[in-house]
């Protein structure tokens, strides 16, 4: 059987962004997943029935310890001899397209799934644009999770279009539609769910599902919700995820808010978030940059409709008036108008509710992505692999 290796910073992403999807290849090939964090990373491995492999990766700039980990995979790489490798997130990026190039893997693939350094600026921007290239070019094939970041890695310079593809009509995964199924939950599950909360029966909910960070929007959703609040008390907001205060952390002022307002609710990470969006009424996602973001899919699955920043992969998921609202990033006022609207328009917001599911089971199922992904493989094969 031939030999798969998929590569990803920590193994969080295995488990959200990819799941599922290393088990069905497993059918097909030897699968070997890579990434930090050891124990978390054997737990994945035994859960999903393949093989592991611990290589230390930070998704800081860290130069002697990546310098490490490239050696470390080369050498394993030599040993193993796989036919393919496929990267995820930057770090594993660059460690694993340059470890898998020095040892000679035929079919090297990256997938990138948004580009951090969009919002960096300075020597660190230079060093990331030159990081970012040179993965690519050591990559035989990259795939962009969306159409518009296509167009922005071609904008950038980051590589030419021949080298470029995006599968079916975006995501890395796809979305397990008879997963996020809203009907399995019933009305006494949502409303004891509500209550445990302290959700009021009558409120509307906003849902965001993420890390609690600057670059998700968390500042402006805040700031928008607190003035709604005002004007109309029956609402609450629902952040489920973690405070990251290292990497990318919340204005003090919103930290504080969200500790202290009355209907600002924190769940802190969630492994199941259905429940949370079965109690919810619309999503509210004003990231300032993604890939193509799965919480998106998630939340028209359980028909919510969104409001969602006018960025790559949440404009293609959302389209305006049929399953959401389109804002512009960073725009406090224009996404308090989205969220007032969705108040105090009930039928247009049901409307778009009514929508949401359809839209993402007609161009998102799971299985498909992963027979795109697998007929993709078979054909790069037929072209790069000597038999």
């Amino acid at each position: 059987m031939q030999k798969l290796i998929r590569i990803t910073t920590i193994p969080l992403s295995l488990e959200k962004l990819l799941e599922g999807q290393l088990t069905y290849m497993s059918q097909y090939y030897e699968v070997t997943a890579v990434a930090a964090e050891k124990e978390r990373l054997n737990k994945y491995g035994q859960k999903n029935k393949v093989n592991t492999f611990w290589v230390e990766m930070t998704r800081a700039i860290t130069p002697i310890k990546d310098l490490k980990a490239v050696w470390k995979l080369y050498k394993f790489f030599k040993e193993e001899k796989p036919e393919i490798v496929h990267t995820h997130t930057p770090k594993a990026g660059i460690v694993g397209m340059l470890a898998a190039k020095l040892a000679g893997v035929p079919l090297r693939l990256h997938t990138v799934a948004g580009l951090p350094l969009m919002e960096t600026t300075g020597t660190k921007r230079k060093i990331l644009d030159q990081v970012e290239k040179l993965t690519y070019r050591l990559a035989t094939k990259v795939f962009p999770n969306s159409r518009g970041l296509k167009q922005i890695i071609l904008k950038e310079g980051f590589a030419e279009e021949n080298k470029l593809k995006v599968l079916g009509k975006g995501s890395s995964n796809g979305i397990d539609t008879k997963y996020f199924d809203p009907y399995s939950f019933k009305e006494d599950q949502k409303k004891n769910k509500r209550q445990s909360l302290g959700i009021p029966r009558e409120d509307f909910v906003f849902i965001f599902i993420g890390r609690l960070v600057s670059e998700k929007g968390i500042n402006e959703l805040v700031d928008a919700f607190k003035k709604l609040h005002k004007k109309n008390q029956n609402i609450s907001l629902l952040l489920v995820g973690p405070f990251e205060k290292e990497l990318d952390p919340l204005k003090q002022d919103t930290f504080n808010s969200i500790k202290t307002h009355e209907k600002i609710i924190t769940t802190g990470y969630q492994e199941d978030v259905r429940p949370y969006f079965a109690i919810a009424n619309a999503l509210a996602f004003p990231s300032y940059r993604e890939g193509f973001p799965n919480v998106v899919m998630q939340a028209g699955a359980m028909i919510l409709p969104a409001i969602v920043s006018d960025i790559n992969g949440c404009n293609e998921i959302i389209v305006e008036g049929i399953n959401g609202v389109i804002i512009p990033v960073k725009d406090t006022s224009a996404l308090f108008s989205a969220m007032e609207l969705f108040v105090e328009n009930r039928n247009y917001t049901n409307r778009l509710s009514s929508n949401a599911r359809e839209e993402i089971c007609k161009y998102y199922e799971r299985k498909e992505f992963w027979q795109i992904l697998l007929k993709e493989y078979k054909n790069l094969e037929k072209e790069y692999i000597k038999s």
